[in-house]
């Protein structure tokens, strides 16, 4: 193989890469996401600047994603942080633990998802709907929400779903010292929100060494949203880099 092919490569193994090329599109894409407030303290300490806090609040989210280009059918679980960037609106995204390994290597590959093998599961039982993150055999985290309690509009949720997303993306060199560090920013592209509902909600977190959910403690939980979308998750952007 020449050098030349080489260099044509987008991904890792060179002749057989774990996921395609994008744009990657999501249809129906099914999410529930409680917001908490937590400890102000816990939450300072992992938010990188030049992001800065808004409020001591954290977005817990499930996501079943069952039609997915490229990367299949599977199911997210993480957390997310309102911030500002150069005093605009966005999030951080701070953890993600998921069941499939082609958007697990794109993820991280790519914009620099801060993705873990884990398994997360989103299901309606009843009258509730039931999320579990599952480290291994070890329970980390359970979301209960009522089923469809109230009618959202969804003009604002897809306005939130366009607003932009950071990432720190993280790689290092043959020999172990950083080789890249940047702040990412992304934005999820061509929405579409099919149905958003409100109802009362709990979310538990249990403590971790390797799946650290709990690290931003559930103080008290503000709001809950279960909608459904389709949307494109569009290519990132460098805005910061670490190392200069």
């Amino acid at each position: 193989m020449k050098a030349d092919t080489v260099r044509k490569a987008y991904a890792m193994p060179l002749t057989n890469p774990s996921y395609p090329p994008g744009p990657y599109r999501f249809i129906n894409r099914e999410y529930v996401i409680i917001t908490y407030r937590t400890d102000p303290a816990a939450l300072a300490a992992i938010l990188p600047e030049p992001l800065e806090m808004v409020e001591p609040l954290v977005k817990y989210e499930f996501i079943r994603m069952p039609d997915s280009t490229g990367f299949g059918d599977y199911t997210e679980s993480g957390q997310v942080i309102p911030v500002t960037y150069q005093g605009k609106p966005g999030s951080y995204v701070h953890s993600m633990y998921l069941d499939d390994d082609a958007p697990i290597a794109g993820g991280r590959e790519i914009w620099g998802f801060p993705k873990k093998l884990a398994n997360p599961v989103l299901t309606h039982e009843g009258d509730v709907i039931v999320g579990k993150l599952h480290y291994g055999s070890t329970l980390c985290a359970v979301a209960t929400m009522g089923y469809k309690h109230q009618i959202l509009d969804t003009a604002p949720v897809a306005k939130a779903l366009a607003e932009p997303n950071f990432l720190v993306k993280i790689i290092p060199h043959v020999d172990g010292t950083p080789r890249i560090c940047e702040l990412v920013r992304y934005h999820l592209q061509d929405i579409t929100v099919k149905g958003a509902w409100s109802a009362p909600a709990d979310l538990q977190l249990f403590r971790h060494v390797m799946a650290d959910v709990a690290r931003l403690p559930v103080l008290e939980v503000v709001s809950a949203i279960h909608f459904i979308a389709d949307l494109t998750l569009g290519l990132g952007e460098v805005v910061y880099d670490y190392l200069e």
